[in-house]
């Protein structure tokens, strides 16, 4: 038998071109999620999921997703989670030019919202070195520098956890002006919150 499918890409909100699948056809609507991370109300402003004035009926969902889990009980959301990450970079980076912070990424997109709002909200760019692979990102271009001597970075190295233990930063800097540098790590992970009973 054929079928003809509508075959749908919706944005997932994962990292940049992660996509969820909405398969229409005369047998139903399916929606295949993959990994997504979507702000609340979000899918209730995506047009391809409405039809007219209502949501389309969706007759099966596959949640294919890491976190579909009961360990992950609750996730908070990505504005909690920026709040969070803003207030300790703030009150961190406050205190001198050379207390710095160091995002440890372990993926190597996905982090691009965080990036864009510490440099939109603290006036500091996020180090990076290896800035090329964001090029076809250009809304996050001016939010990343090659300039080591930012108190953000996002730096990475084979060895990063040895280069922090060592108070070195993975791109090697250790102090500025020859003063050392005071350092703390952020690693952005949502395995933290399966990991943690409350």
């Amino acid at each position: 038998q054929k079928e003809d499918v509508v075959v749908t890409l919706l944005p997932a909100g994962h990292c940049p071109g992660s996509v969820m699948f909405l398969f229409e056809g005369e047998n139903g609507t399916v929606l295949y999620t993959g990994d997504f991370r979507l702000a609340k109300g979000e899918a209730a402003r995506m047009e391809l999921l409405h039809s007219g004035t209502r949501v389309k009926d969706i007759q099966s969902v596959y949640l294919d997703t890491t976190f579909c889990d009961p360990k992950f009980y609750h996730i908070p959301s990505r504005e909690e989670c920026l709040n969070g990450i803003l207030e300790l970079v703030r009150s961190w980076t406050s205190l001198s030019r050379y207390h710095v912070v160091w995002l440890n990424c372990k993926a190597a997109y996905g982090y691009e919202y965080l990036f864009i709002n510490l440099s939109e909200e603290l006036g500091i760019k996020v180090h990076t070195n290896k800035p090329d692979m964001f090029k076809n990102m250009p809304q996050i271009l001016c939010h990343v520098t090659t300039d080591r001597h930012t108190q953000i970075h996002a730096c990475r190295h084979p060895w990063d956890e040895d280069c922090f233990r060592g108070n070195r930063l993975p791109c090697g800097l250790t102090c500025q002006n020859g003063n050392p540098l005071h350092i703390i790590s952020i690693k952005p992970s949502t395995m933290w919150f399966g990991e943690r009973k409350k």
